[in-house]
């Protein structure tokens, strides 16, 4: 029952297994990211602090600028390193709590999109953190506005749930971002200037049900056969988070890496399910999807591309991130 794999009581290996994981993060050690000294030139900045998207979808900003069409360039190459292409294709969603045969299911169609090849890194969300992010009120819709005093990390200063100081752990300066709710995922997605992705475009890139002559589901964004070797979950033994370039073999055909464990990953879309009366699941506040599963997802059945559940929108877990999306301009 997806809505209840957070709340669930913990069996006496899965409390062994979140002490070991505590005891790695102690053994690990903080070390605080080093402050970077940025670019006073806007345009160089935006380019310094990886604002690709800002600059590929605004280049009239820069107008005049003797850079422009190097920095143009510039962002548009890293766009392209950064994501990869996800056909057209179509996703099958559950509508009911349990899942089970016949139940009512909702066939969604997807466009053409790119999606990040790996979760936003900690490094990544530090240049949005630095330059102020949670301060320009441009990037939160305005009923967050009274909320954001209460994004703050362990020692009370603007930044994800579990950094200090507004500084990332640099010892996991290429894990995935964790400790933020929805809507810090979703203004780093607006100030670097993508988009994130809704749940259907997600389970396609998951499950590769891209529009052709196969037409194919894969359970998992390499095959139909669960491989702990390819993915970051609580039997792969990892116990923490990992860098975001590792299980290489677990990448979809596209290189889209870590679709399946190492971190829950929101979405845009809200969470819209029913339970066995056909009633409404609904929470004290928002529920958005979250896919994909995460290091220490216990039931390998929630650990895959068809997977639902959700979370309440303000949430900042410690085992949920998040990855961009962009639209296909012609």
């Amino acid at each position: 029952m997806p809505l209840r794999l957070l709340a669930r009581k913990q069996k006496p290996a899965q409390k062994a297994r979140n002490k070991k994981t505590t005891a790695a993060n102690q053994a690990l050690g903080f070390e605080a990211a080093e402050q970077v000294e940025f670019e006073s030139d806007e345009l160089r900045r935006f380019l310094q602090i990886g604002r690709f998207g800002a600059i590929a979808a605004n280049p009239d900003r820069w107008r005049g600028h003797p850079e422009i069409r190097s920095a143009l360039k510039r962002a548009n190459d890293a766009i392209d390193n950064k994501f990869a292409l996800v056909p057209e294709g179509s996703a099958t969603l559950p509508m009911t709590i349990n899942d089970a045969p016949g139940c009512p299911e909702m066939e969604v169609e997807t466009n053409s999109y790119v999606l990040s090849k790996h979760p936003i890194t900690n490094t990544e969300f530090q240049h949005f953190v630095d330059c102020g992010g949670y301060e320009e009120l441009e990037f939160w819709p305005q009923d967050l506005w009274t909320h954001l005093i209460d994004f703050v990390d362990l020692t009370g200063s603007a930044g994800p749930r579990f950094w200090k100081g507004g500084r990332h752990n640099k010892l996991l300066a290429d894990h995935p971002v964790v400790g933020v709710s929805f809507y810090e995922a979703q203004a780093y997605a607006k100030w670097a200037g993508y988009r994130m992705p809704t749940e259907s475009e997600w389970q396609v890139a998951a499950s590769w049900r891209i529009r052709s002559s196969a037409y194919i589901l894969r359970r998992y964004p390499w095959g139909d056969a669960l491989d702990r070797s390819r993915c970051n979950i609580w039997s792969s033994g990892m116990a923490a988070t990992a860098p975001v370039s590792a299980f290489k073999a677990g990448d979809a055909p596209n290189g889209v890496a870590q679709l399946v464990g190492n971190v829950w990953e929101w979405t845009d879309s809200d969470l819209e399910l029913t339970d066995e009366q056909d009633r409404p699941i609904v929470g004290d506040m928002l529920m958005k999807s979250i896919r994909g599963g995460a290091y220490d997802t216990y039931f390998p059945a929630q650990a895959t591309s068809c997977f639902r559940t959700g979370l309440a929108s303000l949430v900042r877990a410690h085992n949920v991130g998040f990855r961009c999306a962009m639209d296909i301009r012609g």
